[in-house]
């Protein structure tokens, strides 16, 4: 039988946003009251790591002078909130980890439209078609693995081969991670709904389940399991605390447009709730700036490849241009709708 361990709140947040999504965002969360007056500090809604989002506020304030008020949580859960909320939402600028939440505030009818310059700061595949959410940094699926338990050559060449029955209790996932979402929402929208489901009872009966990505990453670091499907910045930022000598892991970089090679984005709107809009399209605008995106990648917090052209990412990733993602734009990855959907048919959830 799979390992399963204790159910996270996180974990709890995630699976309860993804799964009834939209329509049951009004029954989790109530409306915070009306619009605050224009002298009220920027409200920054994030679903991006607290680190980095610390680190981006406090340079914005020191070259602005504005004010900046954070709320934070698990991208399904802002999403879903910022549903609930509506039109007496609090929130001026949406940031997130996975563009399928800023397509779902998109399809509501949430987001102004962004500044014609802060779009052109980054690649137009990676943002809205609609100019309504601009894509910041960009994230590749891997294959974290332990050479101590399985070697190099023996690794999958596609992902969809971990729901074979060779590879039972040898894989590691993270399925109510917020994370997980759109590498399904991507596998219904190259193969179709009835493969990715096929796929996900694969995984129901080989992998072990964890709360998060970075239990997997350690899991596969320890030994407890021979490999782990995560985001790159999981393993890239446990290699930054652990050092060569207590990493004992590797990264697989599945390759020739495999679904398993996924790229999404992170990325961030206004919403059209904004108490000051141009204080809000200013706070975007950094994101994509020059100098928001090279303090990201020198970092050492967000491992993450910056899409604003000319800068490069941390030394430890491997050049942009030399992964191999499917050919799938963001519109056609979608909003997640189905994702949690197929989780919980699959007994994932």
């Amino acid at each position: 039988m799979p390992q399963h361990f204790t159910v996270s709140r996180r974990m709890a947040r995630a699976l309860r946003a993804a799964a009834f999504g939209a329509l049951m965002a009004g029954a989790m969360f109530v409306s915070t009251g009306p619009a605050r007056a224009a002298s009220a500090p920027l409200t920054l809604y994030s679903a991006q790591h607290g680190q980095l989002v610390k680190l981006l506020v406090v340079d914005f304030q020191k070259m602005t002078g504005a004010k900046v008020q954070v709320h934070s949580g698990e991208g399904p859960e802002v999403a879903a909130q910022l549903l609930a909320e509506g039109a007496h939402s609090p929130a001026d600028v949406y940031f997130t980890e996975n563009s399928p939440e800023l397509m779902l505030l998109q399809e509501k009818g949430l987001l102004a439209k962004l500044d014609a310059s802060t779009l052109a700061q980054v690649p137009a595949r990676y943002s809205s078609a609609r100019g309504e959410w601009v894509g910041v940094v960009a994230r590749e699926n891997v294959l974290a693995y332990n050479p101590s338990m399985i070697q190099a050559a023996q690794l999958p060449v596609s992902l969809m081969d971990l729901a074979r029955p060779e590879w039972k209790d040898k894989v590691a996932i993270a399925p109510a991670d917020g994370d997980f979402l759109p590498l399904v929402s991507a596998l219904v929208a190259l193969k179709g709904r009835s493969q990715a489901l096929q796929w996900l009872e694969g995984l129901k009966a080989n992998a072990r389940i964890y709360d998060d990505d970075e239990g997997v990453v350690a899991a596969v670091n320890s030994g407890a399991v021979a490999t782990g499907v995560v985001n790159n910045y999981y393993w890239a930022r446990l290699h930054a605390e652990m050092g060569e000598k207590g990493t004992h892991s590797a990264i697989h970089h599945f390759s020739g447009g495999d679904i398993g090679a996924l790229v999404n984005v992170s990325g961030a709107g206004v919403l059209k709730t904004a108490h000051d809009p141009a204080l809000a399209q200013k706070f975007v605008a950094y994101l994509v700036s020059k100098r928001a995106q090279e303090l990201m990648a020198r970092s050492k917090v967000d491992f993450e490849y910056p899409l604003h052209a000319g800068v490069a990412p941390d030394p430890l990733l491997k050049p942009f241009n030399q992964l191999q993602p499917p050919a799938l734009t963001m519109q056609q990855l979608g909003d997640d709708s189905q994702a949690g959907h197929l989780l919980r048919d699959a007994g994932l959830l």
